[in-house]
């Protein structure tokens, strides 16, 4: 039997320094938002600004890579959840996955960069996979009625996004941030068990539109 192939010193390097790009960006947006800056990105990544342009042409294409990489994400937990045979289980894996993928950070870029069509195909099956979850979810009764695919994408995206997390890691709190994780995951309880049937009352209003996601993502309009 051969052995597998082992890769270049010089490739797993290149993959080591990628890594830590994306992992940056992240958390440079999450703080910077639409305003992170390369150099930003580069410091906190430990690598030279030119190592990143060898491997992103420009911010946008950094931006959209990263993007396509969540979305694929977002996309293995939803068909995770659809594995589960128990639909609220499935739901609830998914709600809980994507909230852990810490996401909410992407959305200040939304509209500053141009949707690719991989961006594009991975947004539409991920929406599909989430679908379905919500629609086996409400056939069983497990799922409140009232509640829609865009408030429980909603709702991930204000929990993903952690307030006192980013604070504490920006101060270097990190005597604090095992005590911030259980406090998020029991917002979290309270969050998803407020999705469950029956409710005590409806929800008001009217239900959200896509539009809210979609058209976030288009370029502002000229003038």
């Amino acid at each position: 039997m051969s052995k597998p192939a082992r890769r270049a010193p010089r490739q797993a390097e290149a993959e080591r320094n990628d890594r830590a790009v994306l992992q940056a960006a992240r958390e440079v947006l999450a703080t910077d938002g639409a305003h992170a800056s390369v150099a930003a990105i580069a410091e906190r990544a430990g690598v030279g600004i030119g190592t990143l342009y060898r491997r992103y042409r420009t911010k946008e294409e950094l931006f959209q890579h990263l993007v396509a990489i969540v979305l694929g994400d977002y996309l293995a937990a939803a068909q995770e959840g659809l594995a589960h045979e128990d639909p609220w289980a499935g739901l609830v894996h998914y709600v809980t996955s994507a909230i852990g993928l810490a996401s909410g950070s992407l959305a200040p870029i939304a509209g500053t960069i141009a949707v690719t069509p991989e961006m594009a195909d991975r947004n539409e099956r991920a929406d599909d996979a989430v679908r379905a979850l919500v629609d086996r979810a409400h056939d069983s009764g497990a799922l409140r009625p009232d509640v829609t695919q865009v408030d429980l994408e909603l709702l991930i995206e204000q929990l993903a996004k952690s307030p006192l997390l980013e604070q504490l890691k920006k101060q270097g709190r990190t005597d604090l941030l095992d005590a911030a994780m259980n406090a998020r995951t029991r917002i979290t309880a309270i969050a998803v068990d407020g999705l469950r049937a029956p409710a005590p009352h409806p929800l008001p209003g009217d239900p959200p539109g896509y539009e809210l996601f979609s058209e976030r993502w288009e370029p502002p309009p000229v003038g």
